[in-house]
């Protein structure tokens, strides 16, 4: 289920959010994609006491050591975003303001907590 929500331009890379994101989450494990390959990022991540479990890019000299078995569980934010965008509102982002595009995402996101909407 998500947690915490930021909007942002389509244009902006979700590494620049990230520790806004974490910031004052309390984890054991931190699953992200190849796109949160960031020594900043990571660094402050297990600054907080959470395990990273990153894959480095493929263009990185030295490939830092993830569990794979344990990445496989990030199917399930995967599985979060695919439930967000079964609301056609959400996913064809008919709101024309970013406030209300926050309404409708957080919306969706209590039904999906409240288990409402399958």
């Amino acid at each position: 289920m998500p947690v915490r929500i930021k909007i942002t331009a389509g244009t902006v890379h979700d590494i620049k959010e990230g520790e806004y994101l974490i910031k004052g989450i309390r984890a054991d494990f931190l699953l992200g994609d190849k796109g949160y390959d960031s020594d900043k990022f990571i660094e402050t991540a297990e600054q907080t006491g959470m395990i990273t479990v990153i894959p480095s890019r493929r263009n990185k000299k030295i490939q830092r050591f993830y569990d794979k078995d344990l990445y496989k569980l990030r199917h399930l934010v995967e599985n979060a975003f695919l439930h967000l965008k079964r609301w056609r509102g959400v996913a064809t982002r008919y709101a024309k303001n970013t406030l209300s595009f926050l309404a409708a995402v957080q919306i969706r996101c209590i039904a999906l907590w409240a288990k409402v909407l399958a």
